[in-house]
This record gives structure tokens, sequence and C-alpha cells, in this order.
């Protein structure tokens, strides 16, 4: 039997700006440029930004393999820190301006729509040194005046914009869990971050439709999605899965789609006293500029128990004081990547996007398995045999068929990503491209999950 998506459903990739351009040219420094600066031991390999997949330079002949293997909608992002000059002005690097607009015209004369997002964690690192970064409203004013540069340059061409990737990642890594720099430890801070992105995304958005030649656009926001499954269903079970759902999907995507936070998620932190600051003219804000249409990364599910200890107890504030990581026994796992592999959370986010946030147009912005040492895999003729990789998508694109086939309005499917890229501080440990790179050469080959989704691109599906 054979599955069919819906006409002019999105088989395409994602990728990023800091992740696949290297530091080329760059005026500015990202917070990410930085860290590897100052840290380079945090590095997986010592392997830092500096070169990553080098398309700043290939970035025509990156494009063709991205047609090759079957790409009709490539997602990748504008840096900050490359595009503009003066941050507070936003006046452009002249250089910027001509890769980036060469860049999306590559992609349009080889018949690919390019998907543009403009913030995929890197923060400018003179704004978090001036300002504090996220934690400054001052900053959420200035990204909003990058954001009407972005869109005044390339809105002719570009009429697919996402204001942030997966912010939540943003406040985890940042303020909460320590694998982003600066690796802080604080709960009110990381609350009060994520008001803000979610406020410097409704700025963006007002800006966008404050734009009459964009009118043909659409404007939303990406965001990484993991559903809250429990241990049990015992009532400690259930409640801990409903916290770990309000503060890893609920947090943005209520603001984003229903113009507001969850009730629920706002009472509890104004009781533990970390509630965000926020003014009636802000909600406002945000209450009206709802995205058009959303871009949901998911990987693995989130399973979770009760906490260990009473959230009662003497402790720091932090949103798992509320729940706690359940492995559930005989889970299917990626060993290299430490997730559980679980394809049905697809069809489990089609059907919350259908019933709970009114059926908005939704594509996955990012699905993929990263692998290590994959030259395990190669044949005699250099190509990387990763049927694990062609596994994993047509499970998932199987279980998003059905969710499609619910009447879940789902237009398209990504994975990450078209090539190997360098991936913050696992730099190249683990591999999930379509297209293989070896980072001392820069030589590009397709793998044959490459030759599966051009196939399944071409047919618009596969034989399930």
């Amino acid at each position: 039997m054979k599955l069919t998506f819906p006409d002019h459903f999105w088989w395409g990739a994602a990728t990023s700006g800091p992740q696949s351009e290297g530091r080329f040219n760059k005026q500015h420094v990202n917070v990410f440029d930085h860290w590897y600066d100052i840290a380079p031991e945090d590095f997986y390999n010592y392997v830092g930004p500096d070169t990553a997949s080098d398309f700043y330079h290939s970035f025509r002949e990156d494009i063709k393999l991205m047609k090759e293997v079957g790409l009709n909608t490539v997602r990748t992002s504008i840096q900050w820190s490359r595009l503009i000059d003066d941050f507070e002005t936003a006046s452009l690097n002249p250089d910027g301006v001509r890769f980036y607009n060469d860049v999306i015209n590559e992609f349009i004369a080889n018949d690919i729509t390019p998907v543009i997002n403009l913030h995929h964690f890197d923060l400018p690192v003179e704004l978090y040194d001036r300002y504090g970064g996220w934690e400054s409203k001052h900053v959420t004013d200035l990204y909003a005046k990058y954001a009407e540069q972005c869109f005044r340059l390339f809105g002719d061409r570009v009429k697919n914009w996402f204001t942030f990737n997966e912010p939540m990642v943003i406040v985890d890594g940042e303020y909460l869990y320590q694998f982003h720099y600066p690796k802080i430890v604080d709960g009110k801070k990381a609350v009060q971050v994520a008001y803000n992105l979610s406020l410097a995304s409704a700025k963006a958005m007002a800006k966008y439709r404050g734009l009459d030649h964009n009118n043909a656009g659409k404007i939303g926001i990406i965001l990484n999605l993991t559903p809250a499954y429990a241990a049990s269903d015992d009532p400690a079970d259930q409640a801990a899965a409903e916290m770990a759902d309000l503060w890893t999907n609920k947090l943005f995507l209520d603001p984003a789609i229903n113009g507001h936070f969850p009730e629920k998620l706002v009472t509890t932190l104004k009781q533990d006293g970390v509630l965000w600051q926020a003014t009636p003219a802000e909600l406002q804000l945000i209450s009206e500029q709802t995205i058009d249409q959303l871009g949901v990364n998911y990987y693995h599910p989130f399973r979770v128990q009760r906490p260990e200890i009473s959230p009662d107890s003497l402790m720091d504030w932090m949103p798992s004081k509320y729940f706690n990581n359940y492995e559930m026994p005989g889970r299917v796992m990626n060993v290299d990547k430490g997730w559980e592999i679980y394809p049905k959370a697809l069809y489990d986010i089609a059907l919350t996007v259908r019933d709970d946030y009114h059926n908005i147009p939704w594509f996955v912005s990012e699905n993929g398995m990263g692998v290590s040492r994959e030259e395990r895999f190669m044949d005699a003729n250099g190509v990387i045999n990763d049927d694990y990789r062609i596994k994993f998508m047509h499970d998932h694109l199987t279980w998003l068929h059905k969710g499609i086939e619910a009447g879940s309005n789902c237009f398209g499917y990504h994975v990450w990503t078209p090539i190997d890229c360098w991936s913050w501080a696992n730099a190249y440990r683990n591999r999930y491209g379509l297209i293989s790179t070896n980072i001392h050469t820069q030589v590009k080959t397709i793998k044959r999950s490459g030759r599966w989704f051009a196939d399944a691109s071409k047919n618009n599906g596969f034989d399930a």
C-alpha cells in the first residue's frame, strides 16, 4: 500500500546559519562563537563553529545537492551577527546582505522554496554582555529592528518566516540545565526569559504585518514539542505529566496560537514567586500577534513520573520540582544520542494541534536521527548505507500520515538535516544529514537515505 501525502506537500530539510555557514566574514560574534573562543575544551574533539559545513563558500554546490535529494523546501536561518552592523540602529553589514541575497536567489533558481528563521540560539554575545541578553526587554526591541530589516530586504522572495527556533531550548540550556552558554542556573531568570522570547516574537510579527509588501507571506514560530507521557495512571504521575506539558509545550504554544499563557501555569508561577514582569500593553501585543502557521520539531517523547520529593520542599525554584524523568522499560533507543525513538508521538501531536489549537496549519520542521561513527556503514563506493535513518523517517512519516488522515492540517515534513552540520557543543559527534560531510576535506556525498528521500519526494509518498 502506498501512502500518499497532500498536494504541494513540503518534502524538505532544516539547517541553520550558525551550524552550516562558518564564521567567515562575520562582523560580530554570537554566544557560541564566544563560548568556543573561551572554552574550546567544552566542544567535542575541540571542533568549533569556525568552518562548520562551509556553506558560506559552497552554498551553490550544496544547494544543488539538496535538490538532488528531493528537497522542495529548505529551512535555514539568518544570523543576526552576520547581517547587522550596529545593533542599536540595525544598520546593515553589506557582505551579510550580499550573502543572504545570494543564498535566497540560489534556492529559488533551483526550484527550492526558502523558509527563513530569524533566531537559532545565536544571540550576538555583545547583547548578552551589555544587557543580559534575553533577560532584557530592550533586546526584544533590538531583535524586532533586526527582524524588520530581514523582512524589508528579503520579503519580496521569502514568503515563509519564523521568528524563533526552539525558544524552550534557550530557556533550558542557558538558564536551567547548563548545556548552552552562559550556563546559568536561575529559575526566576529562566521564567522572565521565556516571557521575553514570546514578547520578542510578537514584536517581530507586528513589524512583519506592518509592511504592506509582505502581505502575501506567512509568519510563525518553531517549537520543539515533546509530548509528556505519564509513567502510570496514578494521579501523582498524571499531575506530573500535566505540569511537564504546561512547562515544556504550552508555555510557548498557548501564547503563539491562542494569544495568552496557560492560566494554570501562570497561577503556579505566581504562587511560587517567580512569575515574569509583564505590562498590560505587552500582553495585549501578544494577544494580537498570533502566528499564521506552526513549525514543530520532534525527536523524542518526554516520559515523566511524580517527583522524588515534594515540590513544597525548601529548594531553589526549578520547573522540574514538579516532575521527574521516567525511563520506560523496553523502550526503543537511539543509543548514540540517548533518545527514545517513539514515532507515534507525531500522531499525538497532530491530534493535539487539531483539537486544542484550532487545527492551525503546521509542518514538521525538524525530525531526525543522529548517529556517531557513520563510516561504519560506508560501502566500497563511499556511500553511507544508513538504513536506520530510512526506517526512522519511514516510521515517523507513517504516523504523521495517520494524523493527516485524521484531519490534522499538516502540510510538510523537514528532516534534520540536509548536510551533516556542526551541532553546538556536540560538534560532529553525531551525524544527521541526508548528505555526509568530511569536515577535513569538505567533500560531501549523498547517503542512501538521501536517495530514499528523493524517491519519496518525487512520488509524494512511499510504500507503507
